[in-house]
């Protein structure tokens, strides 16, 4: 049993922990921590209500400060769930005192941070991960066994796009998606890049275009409504991305249009396409298409058809092959806490974060310099998710 400390306990603290009281069971939360002891309290009490409703599970201590939760002896790892800018200074103070660190997205938000936090863990002999844990779910798992097996031939390359007017309208407290470690590439952008990175391997370098539309904006959502935002961070990225195997990706994240399909994933090999699943979600349709399944559309424009027209008519939706199917946040953790007892690789490491990081961050320094932007982090693929028995036990 892996003992467990939260730090921050805000809008995400929810389904982690529903999932480390209720499915993830050899990891057990032994404290939670938050600059507004109010939230912390409500983590406990959220805990509580799980015992009430027979789920077994200890009740976690509340830390004064996050320092109280790294002298506790009974802490073995840190989950680092504070904004974006403040995970490195977290994540540093915790390996500092001897703790295993697996953080929210992203590692840190420039790569010195994140040179800096992996250099530390390496030399205190500590892991270091953290999210997104998503491509370990039965979708991207999936999509990588029929790329690995060959169902679309060699990967020509992929298109992704994130696309939306922001989180003002339904987010509680808003405001740090637009200051430093903000913006919808470092703030969505994981989920798209540690995908591709999953399914295609390593990056070798990017383009991109990047711009600032609004310069302010109006949070449209309790409890802040009414409130104005000044933008401090690009909120309209356009990247490409080439492989070290030739592939090449186009991504696009926004948080400036108005769009109803805010997630789109496509990877392109030599004998077919694969629809990858949001992969902001665990699980969702696989869709395979190949030229023998070729079914011959209309013969008019489809928009002069007073039908709907399937865009897809030839795609055939895969079985998902793999657990975690539902919303799963927490398996990296626990993928983590059992690779800390058994002396295994775990899956969402730090080498992931920052070579995802690497690329995150370097769209918007090619669009600065108005060049390709060579990579020099180096990547290799974690292992492939393997199907247990028991759902919630990791091998």
């Amino acid at each position: 049993m892996i003992h467990v400390a939260m730090i921050g306990v805000g809008a995400i603290s929810g389904i982690y922990l529903k999932n480390l009281t209720e499915t993830f069971g050899e990891v057990q939360l032994c404290g939670v921590c938050d600059l507004i002891e109010e939230r912390a309290q409500k983590g406990v009490e959220f805990v509580r209500q799980q015992q009430q409703n027979g789920i077994r599970c200890a009740t976690p201590k509340i830390y004064k400060t996050m320092y109280d939760a790294f002298a506790d002896p009974q802490v073995q790892v840190i989950l680092n769930l504070t904004r974006p800018y403040e995970h490195y200074e977290v994540t540093k103070q915790a390996l500092l005192a001897g703790k295993h660190v697996y953080s929210e997205k992203p590692l840190a938000v420039d790569m010195d941070e994140a040179d800096e936090l992996v250099e530390l863990a390496q030399k205190q002999g500590l892991c270091l991960g953290g999210a997104p844990d998503t491509f370990m779910g039965a979708g991207i798992q999936t999509c990588r066994k029929l790329i690995d097996d060959g169902y679309i031939g060699d990967i020509v390359g992929a298109n992704v796009s994130m696309i939306c007017h922001g989180h003002e309208t339904w987010h509680p407290d808003p405001e740090f998606y637009y200051k430093r470690g903000g913006g919808p590439m470092m703030d969505m952008g994981p989920y798209y890049v540690t995908a591709l990175v999953q399914l295609l391997g390593q990056a070798q370098g990017v383009m991109g275009m990047t711009k600032k539309t609004f310069d302010r904006r109006m949070i449209t959502s309790a409890p802040h409504r009414g409130e104005m935002i000044d933008v401090e961070v690009d909120t309209h990225l356009c990247g490409n991305i080439l492989f070290s195997s030739g592939a090449i990706a186009s991504i696009f994240t926004t948080f400036d249009v108005y769009y109803t399909n805010q997630a789109r994933f496509e990877v392109y090999g030599t004998k077919g396409t694969l629809i990858v699943p949001d992969p902001n979600r665990f699980g969702g349709p696989v869709m395979l298409y190949r030229p023998e399944d070729f079914v011959r559309g209309p013969a008019v424009d489809p928009a002069l058809q007073k039908v709907d027209f399937n865009p897809y008519p030839a795609y055939k939706q895969m079985p998902l092959l793999f657990d975690y199917r539902e919303n799963s946040r927490g398996l990296g953790l626990a993928d983590m806490c059992r690779a800390i007892e058994t002396g295994r690789p775990w899956r969402a490491d730090y080498q992931q974060q920052r070579h995802v990081l690497e690329i995150l961050t370097g769209f918007e320094k090619a669009s600065r310099a108005g060049a390709y932007l060579p990579l020099r982090t180096q990547y290799v693929r974690t292992a492939p998710m393997q199907n247990n028995p028991m759902h919630g036990v990791l091998d």
